[in-house]
């Protein structure tokens, strides 16, 4: 579905990604690791057209979207929920989820997919008139998220969903993202908590300085001594 070849991003003269290679077959959720500062998050804006590459190509369903810009890419299947959630604070629940769905083509579809999200996230339906910033943070996680689904992607990219959230919401979240998955969404996770990452995983990549320095699956990633000095502390 998704197909990354030798893709580079440099910010000034700073290089973020180094020819960044990466596959996302449909179905499937890629986890990709690596420490803050490794290129995570840019890879995720270049693959949502937020950042330009200066070099490399970005294919999904067999389409070139690298030179795309990002309300193309949007339209095409590819949902971006980014890190820090970015919801409209002062809209309502209600109000943030139906942004999240102005490109569905009738009413029905909105609808279709409100009830779809309310049965993933049965707290929205609880507080939809409620402001969006007066949630809490795992609550506006699940906003963020269910913002993003409202498209209807076919596939999903994840930034950080655990970032500053309390170990039982993270539990939480990972199910939440697990059954997903298990419905057949094609997902694209970046995570902070590596062994999350890795056990929701069918397959990982490990950045490094903007490089891919491993990958492999998901079962396997974790049994490795790379990956356990680095982000498991083993």
């Amino acid at each position: 579905m998704l197909r990354v070849r030798d893709l580079c991003v440099q910010y000034g003269r700073a290089e973020a990604l180094r020819r960044v290679s990466l596959d996302v077959n449909e179905g499937e959720l890629v986890s990709l690791l690596g420490a803050n500062g490794a290129g995570k998050t840019t890879f995720l804006m270049a693959v949502s057209g937020i950042v330009k590459p200066t070099a490399g190509t970005i294919e999904f369903q067999g389409t070139r979207i690298d030179k795309l810009p990002s309300h193309k890419i949007v339209s095409l299947g590819i949902a971006h929920v980014p890190q820090g959630r970015h919801l409209f604070p002062h809209m309502t629940v209600m109000e943030n989820l139906e942004l999240g769905g102005y490109q569905s083509s009738t009413p029905a579809d909105k609808e279709q997919m409100l009830h779809r999200i309310f049965s993933y996230f049965e707290v929205l339906r609880e507080r939809q008139n409620q402001e969006a910033g007066t949630l809490s943070g795992g609550e506006q996680q699940m906003l963020a998220m269910g913002r993003g689904l409202m498209l209807g992607p076919k596939l999903l990219l994840l930034d950080e969903p655990s970032l500053g959230l309390a170990p039982i919401v993270v539990e939480r979240l990972a199910e939440m993202i697990s059954n997903l998955h298990k419905q057949g969404l094609t997902i694209l996770l970046v995570e902070q908590n590596a062994y999350i990452a890795l056990e929701l995983a069918d397959r990982g990549y490990v950045l490094e300085n903007g490089e891919v320095i491993t990958s492999g699956r998901g079962c396997d990633l974790l049994e490795s001594q790379l990956v356990k000095r680095a982000y498991l502390g083993v």
